[in-house]
C-alpha cells in the first residue's frame, strides 16, 4: 500500500471540488447534480477529488436493488452515485481504491440512510472500470455507448433530448458504459444479473486510460 496509507480523505466544499474536477477529470466537466464532496489529500494538498450525488433519473435506478421497501418514494434517499472521480499523478498506487473505501465508510457512518451505490464507468472514452472491481463494485451492464459525440468543433459532449449544443456534423463515438452497483446495507440485493468481469472482454468492452484493451492483455504485461 506504501504512501497511499498516508493520503487523507475530507469533505470539501463544491467550488474547491469543481475546480480540480475540471482540471484533471478527462471530460473536464463537472456533473451539477453532484452534492458531497471528498477531497484527497497527501502531503497537505489536494491531489484527488470524489463527487457523489442523485442520479441523472433517479426514480428509474431505483429498482436496480431491492432494500425491502415496496414503496419508491420512501427509498428516495437510500442510494447516490459516485458520478465524478479525478486523481492528480501525485498520488501513489493503489490511492484510488482506497480512497474510495474510506469515503465509503464515512458516508457509512454518517449518513446511514444511504444502502448502496451506483457508479458507471466510461469504456468510450477512459476506462472499463478497474478502480471499481478493486473496489468492491459489482459489475451488472456493460452497454453499447450511442450518446457520446464529437462535435465539428471538436469537443465531445453527451448527446441528450435537452442538449444546448449543434450536433450538425457531429460524429459518434464507438465505445462503452459499465454500470456497477456497490451495497452499503449487506442486507439489500442487486436485482439485476451480476455479471463476471470476463464479460468485458468477451463483448470488447475493454479500456484503460483512454486505450483500447483487454483485460487478458493488462494481466499479461
Amino acid at each position: 500500500m506504501g504512501r497511499a496509507k498516508e493520503i487523507i480523505v475530507k469533505v470539501i466544499n463544491s467550488k474547491v471540488a469543481n475546480a480540480f474536477v475540471k482540471k484533471h477529470h478527462y471530460s473536464g466537466k463537472v456533473v451539477n447534480m453532484s452534492n458531497l464532496h471528498f477531497g484527497c489529500f497527501l502531503d497537505n494538498q489536494l491531489h484527488g477529488v470524489m463527487s457523489y450525488g442523485s442520479p441523472m433519473d433517479k426514480r428509474n435506478v431505483l429498482p436496480l436493488v431491492d432494500s425491502g421497501e415496496n414503496d419508491i418514494n420512501k427509498r428516495w434517499n437510500e442510494m447516490l452515485e459516485l458520478n465524478r472521480m479525478a486523481f492528480d499523478d501525485y498520488l501513489p498506487k493503489y490511492s484510488e481504491s482506497r480512497c474510495i473505501a474510506i469515503s465509503i465508510r464515512m458516508i457509512k457512518k454518517n449518513a446511514p440512510q444511504i444502502k448502496w451505490i451506483l457508479s458507471y464507468s466510461d469504456a468510450t472514452q477512459c476506462g472499463d472500470g478497474t478502480i471499481y472491481r478493486a473496489s468492491g463494485f459489482k459489475l451488472t451492464q456493460i452497454n453499447k455507448n450511442g450518446t457520446i459525440y464529437q462535435l465539428a468543433n471538436g469537443e465531445i459532449v453527451a448527446k441528450r433530448g435537452d442538449s444546448k449544443y449543434d450536433f450538425n456534423g457531429a460524429k459518434a463515438l464507438e465505445g462503452f458504459q459499465n454500470r456497477y452497483i456497490l451495497l452499503i446495507d449487506k442486507s439489500c440485493k442487486i436485482v439485476p444479473e451480476i455479471l463476471d468481469f470476463k464479460m468485458i472482454d468477451e463483448l470488447g468492452a475493454g479500456m484503460y486510460k483512454g486505450e483500447k484493451i483487454t483485460l487478458q492483455e493488462r494481466r499479461e504485461t
